[in-house]
């Protein structure tokens, strides 16, 4: 009898405008939740400054200066993502940079060249750190803590207590942008076609992927909230483009998280070693009886967090045309404050590119943001520790015990099912088992129709005693 109830609220769930959202918004509802949180951080931030908050200048120096983060947050997520954690990244960072800085500087190795040392030297130190993860066995934790002892001290006999300085082709990396070209329209042509082409990207991208659904039988939602979708998501890319196109264009740093972004995006959402890094971080044990080599899966993501540390250690080095010997400090925790602000799980196995860098954007929207109102830097420091604590605690709190997150009770909302359904109505088996009928999501009523169905048979056909 529950199972039968259960399972009536499951195919009435499907049906509802709330499941047909979700389904529409690729079942990221965390991930379209901050999203929501960060335009509000936005718009708050315009208001209480007058709108200096949205001038040009400022929306393009908060990309140049947040960018070391955004292509930590990048590897980050990966590492996260696989059931690791990285605590060397900064240190890394800082060995990396000053290495290319001394390369140019004592041997006089052109900047192109230097370049493709730092990403060699980065793709070392994934290497070492990855082989002691991986192959030996070693926690990660305690591996990148060493990793960020070592790296850090290898840092500070290159620098030797000097800042060593990098020539201007080398900086461009950071502070440069796209040259202007074309007729005199107000604003940076090559900044607007870029953004045309991103617009036109996701319209087709959106499209295709409604298409594919459609041939597999699948379900696609209503068209409307696509279509919505696509005018929300494209008038805020216009936006931007708009606002970088007042001042001096996209940046070239720009240009490379974009590159970034969707070169990861691409890995992790359309290839099996995506696949694999997803399966490994929500069950090594069953990715491993499944035939997923998880240790080549643990050496990868660590190389390419070396990788990606590499190019983020030279980012930064390339903005403050200078190696230092404090750079790298704190590069660990913004990044993996970005990754869990993003929507990343603590215990692996969840987590996007996209959901990283909208994490990203917020510690930038807050550094900018409060910096702009005056605010004292250590309240600063303040604040954003306790965003990123309320933001993990909030998700976690609020699936506790079977509760739904908070995103998924006001989509619950928005169809109608909220109080007209009334309380929850709760149906127990002969074996204990309780589901909740009227309050939780289509796949959740699944689950629990499959779980109730699974102590059932048990319960009929129970196995013999030996």
């Amino acid at each position: 009898m529950a199972t039968d109830v259960t399972r009536d609220a499951a195919t009435e769930g499907r049906g509802s405008l709330a499941a047909q959202i979700r389904t529409s918004l690729g079942g990221n509802i965390r991930q379209y939740g901050m999203l929501i949180a960060l335009l509000l951080l936005v718009a708050m931030f315009t208001v209480m400054t007058d709108g200096l908050f949205l001038e040009p200048r400022n929306v393009t120096l908060m990309l140049v200066q947040n960018g070391y983060v955004l292509i930590l947050a990048i590897g980050m997520v990966m590492v996260i993502i696989a059931g690791h954690i990285d605590l060397s990244v900064g240190s890394a960072c800082a060995f990396v940079g000053a290495s290319v800085a001394m390369a140019m500087d004592a041997w006089s190795l052109p900047w192109p060249v230097a370049i493709l040392l730092g990403v060699a030297l980065g793709i070392l130190v994934g290497m070492w750190q990855g082989y002691w993860v991986a192959y030996v066995g070693i926690p990660a934790f305690i591996v990148t803590l060493a990793g960020m002892l070592l790296f850090r001290g290898l840092d500070l006999m290159i620098l030797n207590a000097q800042s060593i300085p990098v020539p201007s082709g080398f900086q461009k990396i950071a502070n440069g942008y796209l040259p202007e070209m074309g007729p005199v329209t107000g604003y940076h042509n090559p900044t607007l076609v870029l953004t045309l082409l991103a617009i036109a990207a996701l319209v087709f991208f959106e499209l295709k992927n409604r298409a594919d659904r459609v041939k597999y039988d699948m379900e696609t939602g209503p068209v409307a909230v696509t279509v919505a979708k696509l005018v929300v998501a494209g008038g805020l890319l216009l936006a931007l483009g708009l606002l970088l196109a007042s001042y001096r264009g996209v940046p070239v740093i720009g240009l490379i998280l974009l590159a970034l972004v969707i070169l990861y995006t691409f890995v992790t959402q359309r290839t099996v070693t995506g696949r694999h890094v997803y399966s490994v971080g929500g069950n090594r044990k069953a990715a491993a009886l499944s035939g997923v080599d998880t240790k080549k899966v643990d050496f990868l993501v660590m190389v390419n967090m070396g990788f990606l540390a590499g190019v983020a250690g030279m980012v930064f080095t390339a903005y403050l045309n200078a190696a230092n010997p404090k750079d790298g400090v704190g590069f660990e925790l913004d990044a993996i404050a970005a990754v869990f602000i993003g929507g990343a799980a603590v215990a692996g196995g969840i987590g996007t590119v996209t959901g990283a860098m909208i994490g990203g954007l917020v510690m930038g929207v807050l550094n900018l943001g409060l910096a702009n109102m005056s605010v004292d830097s250590n309240w600063i420091q303040v604040i954003k520790g306790l965003v990123l604590l309320g933001a993990v605690a909030f998700d976690v709190l609020s699936k506790r015990a079977g509760r739904r997150s908070f995103v998924g009770m006001v989509m619950d909302a928005v169809s109608g099912r909220g109080r007209a359904d009334g309380p929850p109505r709760h149906d127990t088996d002969a074996g204990g088992a309780s589901a909740e009928v009227g309050t939780g999501s289509a796949e959740e009523v699944d689950r629990a129709a499959h779980s109730i169905h699974v102590d059932e048979v048990v319960e009929e056909e129970p196995s013999p005693r030996p």
